[in-house]
């Protein structure tokens, strides 16, 4: 019965780590800065987890990277 009983505890410790961690790593593609070769594309967009302006990067082999833009910057229009 402790068995079971520490299995659930384990099991929603291990959840609640792995949520907690997910508030601060970066999201797949997401990135600070830019690296040299990367070219700014038109493409921005409100990041709707996060709710920041990002901008899609590009590289030379067509790879797509998001980058905060800087915190002056305007947000696209709303789609209706």
């Amino acid at each position: 019965m402790i068995f079971f009983a520490l299995l659930g505890v384990a099991v929603i410790a291990a959840v609640l780590v792995a949520a907690a961690m997910s508030l601060f790593l970066p999201r797949h593609g997401e990135t600070d800065h830019p690296r040299p070769g990367w070219v700014p594309t038109d493409e921005v967009f409100r990041d709707p987890g996060t709710d920041r302006v990002m901008r899609v990067w590009a590289d030379r082999t067509g790879g797509r990277h998001y980058l905060p833009e800087s915190p002056g910057a305007v947000p696209p229009a709303s789609a209706p």
